[in-house]
């Protein structure tokens, strides 16, 4: 099928939609990404979407696997994030990683498309990624860098406050839950300047745990998602292994 604009979502896990569960999409999630294809797509009967990202994948792994992929397809809009990978792993480059990075923001910006940049979550109420405050700023100066040097739009996830409440996150504490999702949705089309005709759904009443009840909690997080993400990095291996895009070729939603 042609279209007269293609959007091409590429990243990692936050772009591929991990934390908004959906059983009847590819890889069995949905995200901010589709939910921005949705709204854009109403708008205009020409445009298709494809989303590249794959959960886990780092930085360097996003440039060589999706960049050209994207290229490929003639994009009139990109929304790119990659590196909060590698910002989680115990030694990085940022400085090095970041001259990747601006290459390929200048290929995809040299196909005419409107390129979508982000910064990095301020994770401040996290006492586990908290640690990771200082190399996200140097990351997020750097990205506001390259968006300004080449005409980027920047979604400026750093400064959305809206974000220090956990029930904008998923039971793993790692990834955005349906609402934040949602959340971010509203995000992107604001920067886009587009109308976004989806509302956060209420939240639920926000569960005040007794000291044990935390502990009990906090105890089941280590053992069913902070060790499994742990022993992941040990072994070499990612979240995602043998899965493929979820859209690899435009298509309507």
């Amino acid at each position: 099928m042609d279209f007269s604009a293609v959007y091409v979502a590429l990243g990692d896990s936050f772009t591929e939609g991990v934390g908004d569960v959906d059983p009847t999409r590819p890889n069995g999630v949905r995200g901010w990404a589709d939910r921005v294809a949705e709204q854009l797509c109403r708008a205009d009967d020409g445009l298709g979407y494809a989303n590249l990202a794959i959960r886990g994948r780092k930085l360097r792994s996003i440039v060589a696997e999706q960049v050209d992929a994207a290229v490929a397809l003639k994009p009139t809009l990109v929304t790119l994030y990659a590196g909060a990978n590698d910002i989680l792993r115990p030694k990085v480059d940022i400085d090095a990683l970041m001259v990747d990075y601006q290459a390929a923001v200048e290929k995809l910006s040299a196909t005419g498309a409107t390129v979508v940049l982000f910064t990095g979550f301020d994770a401040r109420g996290s006492k586990v990624f908290s640690r990771m405050r200082g190399r996200t700023a140097i990351y997020n100066e750097l990205v506001r860098g390259i968006a300004g040097d080449h005409g980027a739009l920047l979604v400026d996830y750093w400064r959305f406050s809206e974000y220090y409440d956990w029930r904008m996150w998923a039971q793993d504490r790692m990834h955005m839950s349906t609402a934040g999702h949602i959340n971010m949705a509203r995000r992107v089309l604001s920067v886009l300047k587009h109308d976004a005709e989806i509302e956060v759904p209420p939240l639920e009443p926000l569960q005040v745990l007794t000291r044990t009840e935390a502990l009990r909690a906090n105890a089941l997080w280590v053992r069913d998602f902070a060790a499994p993400w742990v022993m992941r990095r040990v072994r070499g291996t990612s979240s995602g292994d043998g899965l493929n895009p979820r859209y690899p070729e435009p298509i309507r939603l």
